[in-house]
């Protein structure tokens, strides 16, 4: 399987990535979020015109995880001063289970060496048990638990964790 990451360019791009965010969202989440939530957040945070803000404005970065030339996830990222802020990584149901997430976090050390950051760090769910024992399993440790007010009612119950390069 060959894999690599496209960075996300075009609105046609953009148009895709959101595609894929509103289905892994509604797959992943609806355990977790109840359905109004998850469209909140996704309008707020992961639309075409949310990610188009980001990119232009916040200096995030989106990449398509890439496996023989089918996006079969994506990964958001904000280099800062020190840390690299892991923001999203999601990979498509079907696809899950094959190594993409684990190859992703290799492509993400390389690029906190290559802009000389000291390791990453994200925000994760509180209650998304599944994810949680991944990011542990790749070497992230819970440094603190956040709660964030992200309007319409609702807010993020979220652990922050790190990862040190």
């Amino acid at each position: 399987m060959d894999i690599m990451w496209k960075r996300v360019q075009t609105e046609e791009e953009i148009r895709q990535l959101a595609s894929i965010a509103d289905e892994v969202w509604h797959q992943h989440f609806s355990s977790i979020l109840s359905s109004e939530q998850i469209d909140y957040m996704l309008d707020k945070f992961q639309s075409e015109h949310a990610m188009t803000k980001q990119m232009k404005e916040d200096g995030y970065e989106y990449y398509f995880i890439m496996a023989d030339g089918v996006a079969v996830g994506y990964t958001g990222i904000k280099r800062e001063k020190e840390m690299l802020f892991l923001s999203k990584l999601y990979v498509l149901k079907r696809y899950r289970g094959n190594g993409y997430a684990s190859q992703t976090f290799h492509f993400l050390k390389e690029e906190c060496k290559k802009s000389g950051l000291k390791g990453m760090y994200l925000t994760v769910n509180r209650y998304n048990d599944s994810t949680i024992a991944i990011y542990k399993k790749t070497g992230f440790k819970t440094v603190r638990t956040q709660v964030t007010d992200i309007g319409n009612g609702f807010v993020m119950d979220d652990y922050v964790m790190e990862l040190m390069a």
